[in-house]
């Protein structure tokens, strides 16, 4: 089977998308590869540290490693948002396919030491495991937020292209995610709007593929100009929450007497399935 960088680059060149969805249990993980074999699609399963400790970092990595293997099918594992060094030995130690280091915080100067030292460190490891990092300012967090929270994107927020060429040179990074007015987690009544120019710039001077994060409640619209542009990989978290909660709140309602777990989260499968399966169908343009 193919690298997972060798479909990063594919999908690049047929200017489609990757998705990444993120998963707390076994039920997310059944959805979103029962929506990518049903397109067949390659799929990318993210998890934070807070969903890694709930699963169990080897577990997560037996689970999509078992797919893989079962199915002859590309699914691969992404350690999403690692914040410190520790954390990232964790995952690449368990066997992740893929690691995202978040030093976005920091100074740009900052933000590549520590950046440059987690690449060298990963790459002594294992050279095949991906890179990724962030640069700017991308706000929020995997839940429901208020339309202020949109609105409270600045200027300064934002990923520079001269910086993002810069950042990328100096740490070797293999993917990168810039702040282009995207926000994590999900607004009801505001979607964030991207800046389809600065990804396009940005993709320019990078030179190599690039990532966007908060992909919940994105236009569609939007979604379609930013792989055109140079968008490879998609994250989205918050609406599969949002479905799994839809989904086990209509299993309980139909069903309130019931207490047998399998025969309750099915319901949330579905409602999951439903969102990744229309989220790949766009990335894929089937």
């Amino acid at each position: 089977m193919k690298k997972l960088i060798d479909f990063i680059k594919e999908a690049e060149e047929k200017k489609v998308a990757i998705g990444h969805f993120n998963v707390s249990d076994i039920v997310g993980l059944k959805a979103v590869f029962a929506a990518a074999r049903e397109l067949n699609v390659p799929v990318i399963i993210g998890v934070s540290e807070g969903e890694w400790d709930f699963i169990g970092v080897r577990q997560i990595v037996a689970l999509v490693k078992s797919l893989r293997e079962e199915y002859g099918y590309p699914i691969f594992l992404n350690a999403d948002h690692t914040h410190s060094l520790e954390k990232l030995k964790e995952a690449i130690e368990a066997g992740f396919d893929a690691v995202m280091f978040d030093n976005s915080q920091l100074s740009l100067e900052g933000n590549i030491k520590k950046t440059k030292e987690v690449v060298e460190y990963v790459k002594n490891f294992n050279p095949e495991i991906l890179v990724e990092a962030e640069l700017g300012n991308i706000k929020g967090s995997s839940t429901i937020l208020l339309t202020s929270d949109v609105d409270n994107i600045k200027e300064g927020d934002l990923t520079k292209p001269n910086e993002a060429e810069q950042f990328i040179k100096e740490t070797g990074v293999d993917l990168f995610a810039p702040a282009v007015g995207n926000i994590h987690g999900l607004i009801i009544n505001g979607n964030p709007k991207l800046d389809i120019g600065r990804i396009k710039e940005i993709r320019k001077f990078a030179g190599i593929p690039l990532v966007l994060h908060g992909g919940s409640g994105i236009k569609d619209e939007d979604f379609s100009a930013a792989i055109n542009a140079g968008i490879s990989v998609i994250h989205i978290n918050t609406e599969l929450r949002v479905a799994w909660r839809k989904g086990m709140e209509a299993a309980l309602a139909q069903n309130p007497e019931e207490i047998v777990p399998y025969k309750i989260l099915p319901k949330a499968v579905e409602e999951i399935e439903k969102v990744v399966e229309a989220r790949l169908r766009l990335f894929n343009k089937i």
